[in-house]
């Protein structure tokens, strides 16, 4: 069968699994290496996975998918939320933000 000149390709589009998120698509190829072993996390592969609507195919080492499944750290995200909340803004006085315009007058 000639390949390059066959009737049965149809386009297809690559997005890594962040710029994916959010998103939905009809089929999902998500390759699963050791070779790739810094992306092998469980919340990446969860996110790939959910990502298909009718069909999602994992492509590569079973080992491999053991690791994602069974690595939870992930990255550690350096937010100062945590720290906001636990100490609120000394400008808020009285129920209300100091300092904000209104637009009004």
């Amino acid at each position: 069968m000639d390949l390059v000149n066959s009737t049965c390709w149809l386009p297809a589009y690559a997005a890594t699994i962040h710029k994916s998120q959010g998103s939905e698509y009809p089929a999902v190829v998500i390759p699963v290496l050791t070779q790739h072993y810094a992306m092998l996390q469980r919340n990446l592969l969860y996110t790939g996975v959910t990502r298909g609507r009718r069909l999602v195919v994992l492509v590569g080492q079973k080992k491999a998918i053991a690791i994602a499944v069974r690595n939870i750290s992930g990255r550690r995200r350096w937010s100062k939320l945590g720290e906001w909340l636990a100490f609120p803004c000394p400008s808020l006085t009285a129920g209300r933000l100091v300092g904000l315009s209104h637009g009004g007058s």
